[in-house]
């Protein structure tokens, strides 16, 4: 793939670990073997996320930087997605971990922040104020916990989108919806033409999350989700998300989702292969897929048969058209237990070595978008720049850019929102039901 993907940043495992000469420490060791933790040691050191392309610009930034910075040079650690999330809790908690601390903001930054594990960066970024003015506004939010931001946002972004087979809609001779009211009366027509209307892959849960963020957001407007991050009584049951959970079950109780989808896997892209094979002809995913597609697809996208929106508005809500939903950008943080000449060094890294030409450039080369205002300069010439160009456009217009709910929430509370997520679209439980459990897990 050519961009991070959604699952490098929930509960995929990544390629094996790799090693980065005598700097890294592999994917295997134990937090407390990496050269150099906040416990103490020989330097700064930084733990990173294997997969490739991410990997390689993640340890060029670092390679660069000590190149330049040979008396602040950084230990580079690099981990499996899985074995990264196990690690540096218990290394964190035994004040062993790294300087510097990947992060995918929300909730799990705020769990940091309430055990005083991560340094304030409010003062670090008003001393680099042209470091924060390079960055998409929006990319700051899951960074900040009661005003204070407590991590750097970095690399790329991967709004959600809705994407669109366009040789079945000429089959069916119907345009591309841009209401609510349009796509459920496309159903119908695709179903009598023997097409499902929606790809899912219903397995991952997580994939059935997207539909709910976006129709919180277009019927309540931003504000709805930011009452249940707060974690106000009764949040979930508030007239708008009690809307939005009714029309997700109309959705599938009118046959909008491929039959099956309980069962459809995203981790094996399953649900892609759907939609660039005409089985499906509309499908709601990260921006990420694009790449996966135009690399198993086929000729499907560079024949010009993919095509792709925002999320359709809906008659009467009061969310902003411009909003939207996914990972507005990776994080790093910073360790409130690591001594100030390691401190020291991590901020110069991120004032200069984090986000540079160079990484963007890179970013851009592999498909992807970075988070820095005006390189859609760097678009021309690629036979990615329509798609590229929408997706820098999508995120940097954002009026509001919300989290990934599953990354937003604590642990605890996205783990119950998963499982009663996987019953409202298996209509096993109601919109009353489903609103009176969540609000019962607000706040754990």
């Amino acid at each position: 793939m050519a961009t991070t993907s959604r699952r490098s940043l929930l509960t995929l495992a990544l390629a094996a670990p790799f090693g980065v000469g005598a700097l890294a420490a592999c994917g295997d060791s134990g937090p407390g073997q990496a050269a150099g933790s906040s416990g103490g040691g020989d330097g700064a050191t930084i733990w990173i996320l294997t997969g490739q392309p991410a990997e390689g610009i993640r340890t060029d930034s670092v390679k660069a930087f000590n190149k330049a910075n040979p008396d602040s040079e950084l230990t580079l650690s690099s981990f499996q997605n899985d074995a990264f999330k196990s690690k540096i809790r218990t290394a964190i908690g035994a004040n062993q971990g790294p300087t510097i601390i990947w992060t995918w903001g929300g909730g799990g930054l705020r769990n940091y922040v309430e055990a005083s594990q991560v340094e304030d960066l409010t003062s670090f970024f008003s001393e680099n104020a042209d470091l924060k003015s390079k960055l998409f506004e929006s990319a700051f939010g899951a960074a900040t916990v009661d005003d204070k931001i407590y991590a750097v946002p970095c690399e790329n972004v991967s709004p959600i989108v809705m994407f669109y087979n366009k040789t079945l809609f000429a089959k069916v001779g119907k345009d591309i919806p841009t209401t609510w009211e349009e796509v459920m009366a496309l159903l119908p027509v695709f179903n009598a033409a023997g097409i499902a209307p929606f790809s899912l892959g219903g397995q991952s849960r997580w994939t059935n999350m997207m539909w709910l963020e976006f129709l919180f957001d277009r019927i309540g407007g931003a504000e709805l989700f930011q009452s249940i991050y707060e974690g106000k009584p009764d949040a979930w049951s508030q007239p708008a998300a009690i809307e939005a959970l009714t029309k997700v079950q109309d959705l599938v109780k009118a046959d909008g989702f491929i039959k099956g989808f309980a069962s459809i896997t995203a981790d094996s892209n399953a649900d892609q292969a759907l939609l660039y094979t005409g089985k499906a002809a509309m499908m709601l995913h990260g921006a990420w897929t694009y790449s996966s597609m135009k690399t198993d697809g086929g000729d499907f996208v560079s024949k010009g048969n993919l095509a792709w929106s925002t999320f359709p508005t809906v008659e009467g809500g009061a969310g902003d058209p411009s909003n939207t939903v996914g990972n507005p950008s990776s994080y790093y943080a910073l360790s409130s237990k690591a001594s100030d000449a390691d401190k020291t060094a991590a901020k110069k890294f991120f004032a200069e070595g984090l986000v540079t030409d160079a990484t963007a450039k890179a970013w851009v080369e592999a498909g992807s978008v970075p988070i820095v205002n005006g390189s859609d300069s760097m678009f021309a010439g690629s036979e990615d720049e329509e798609w590229l160009q929408f997706v820098y456009d999508t995120a940097s217009g954002a009026k509001t850019f919300q989290q990934s709910w599953d990354q937003a929430l604590s642990p605890t509370e996205a783990e119950t929102l998963l499982d009663n997520i996987e019953k409202l679209f298996g209509l096993a439980i109601t919109p009353e039901e489903f609103a009176a459990n969540m609000n019962a897990a607000l706040g754990s």
